[in-house]
């Protein structure tokens, strides 16, 4: 006999979101200290998946990171709406991160880009700025 699907369908489904809970990083110390949540947690992942280059740690899924690395030497007509595409993509990887905007950039004049844009997370905005060099 064919077991029926229809008590699967119907019956309900609880979806339990993991929390953002994360252990404090304090950079300018070089220590971790505690632990974090919610919008602060999310400025620390954005901050380590846009200063880990993907593809380069096998401790991390080929999902994480950003690809920065081929955008040397190239010019800096091409590297503006690529960085926004790819900041766009890694940051998006993460389901916690619901878009990324208002992006704008600000030309160095040693071969430098400063990007700064808002990412619209499930905690809140946060505003947040990454120089590339090119």
């Amino acid at each position: 006999m064919i077991p029926a699907a229809n008590t699967i369908l119907t019956a309900d489904i609880l979806i339990d979101t993991i929390p953002s809970l994360n252990y404090a990083m304090q950079f300018k110390k070089a220590i971790i200290s505690g632990k974090i949540d919610n919008l602060d947690a999310m400025r620390q992942v954005i901050f380590k998946i846009l200063n880990t280059e993907r593809y380069d740690y096998i401790i991390y899924s080929w999902n994480y990171g950003i690809e920065l690395k081929d955008l040397y030497g190239m010019p800096y007509t091409y590297i503006c709406p690529e960085l926004e595409r790819r900041i766009t993509e890694a940051l998006t990887q993460d389901d916690r991160i619901r878009s990324v905007t208002n992006f704008e950039f600000t030309l160095s004049s040693k071969n430098e880009v400063l990007v700064t844009f808002t990412v619209n997370t499930v905690y809140g905005d946060v505003n947040t700025e990454r120089m590339v060099d090119f």
